[in-house]
């Protein structure tokens, strides 16, 4: 099943202020990004405030968190801010949960960070305890549910729980983050596909892939080349059909997106905010494909 594309900008920058944001907002519309997103990292916009100003600012876009930690939230306190803000963004709220994965952040915060298999499970927990909430009912409106990650606990959860699945196409050792290659991307989707099918899901899930970097240009060799030195255990080669990378021209980056389209299943694609005058003229040659 092919589904339609989806384009998002994720809004890693902090405001400068309350104007400044909302341009940036409106512009997002105007290029033609379907979703808004802002992520839940310290040192970058607080995610609930920033969705409700970024819904007041703008009239189409849906808006969205990418991803939530979920270390950071207890279940009811989180259920609160997500039914009152789909409320005020009338409906067009998306909510993106992960396990988190920076150990300084909760450090600074004050929050125990947990091993892997006790994020996994606060991650369920979270996910189970919401679900409530994100039906809806009553005059309240549903809110879709992203689930990020790779593991195979955290696609499982996908499996059974999230509309969209989203893969970040790295692998973070604990003090740095490894890029997969497409190959490796490929196993963990066919993973999450064995999950899916066995969670006995009558439609499948939106897939999401995080766009790392973006760079229109004709001499994709020599960008390439330029970033051997952030991943030098891999070949030029292997860094141009990075699927977290989307450099060449215009109509190149189209073409490679629907080839992962068609080999991966990914139809929605997330730019950074740095990357999102550059990747504009993609989604106009995509929209409608």
């Amino acid at each position: 099943m092919v589904l339609p594309f989806r384009f998002a900008v994720n809004m890693i920058q902090e405001p400068g202020s309350g104007g400044e944001w909302r341009s940036r907002c409106r512009r997002a519309e105007e290029l033609g990004y379907d979703v808004i997103l802002v992520p839940d990292h310290l040192g970058m916009p607080a995610p609930f405030p920033a969705l409700v100003a970024a819904a007041e600012a703008t009239t189409r876009p849906r808006v969205g968190t990418f991803v939530l930690n979920a270390g950071f939230w207890n279940p009811a306190l989180l259920a609160r801010e997500v039914t009152t803000t789909a409320a005020l963004t009338g409906g067009r709220l998306e909510l993106g949960l992960g396990t988190g994965y920076v150990r300084a952040e909760h450090e600074r915060a004050g929050i125990p960070f947990l091993p892997p298999g006790g994020r996994v499970d606060h991650l369920a927990r979270v996910a189970g305890e919401l679900s409530g909430a994100l039906k809806g009912g009553e005059g309240a409106p549903a809110v879709p549910l992203l689930i990020g990650g790779n593991g195979d606990r955290v696609l499982r959860l996908a499996a059974r729980h999230a509309d969209v699945t989203a893969f970040s196409g790295g692998r973070f050792t604990g003090e740095s983050v490894t890029v997969l290659t497409a190959e490796e991307l490929g196993d963990r989707v066919a993973a999450y596909r064995g999950f899916e099918e066995a969670a006995g899901r009558t439609t499948p899930a939106e897939l999401n892939l995080l766009i790392q970097r973006v760079a229109v240009t004709e001499d994709p060799d020599a960008w390439a080349a330029d970033f051997h030195a952030d991943a030098p255990y891999l070949t030029v080669e292997q860094i141009l059909r990075l699927p977290i990378l989307a450099v060449g021209t215009v109509d190149g980056i189209a073409e490679r997106l629907l080839t992962l389209r068609k080999r991966f299943g990914f139809s929605y694609f997330t730019v950074l905010d740095d990357a999102m005058e550059a990747f504009a003229p993609v989604i106009g040659r995509l929209r409608g494909r």
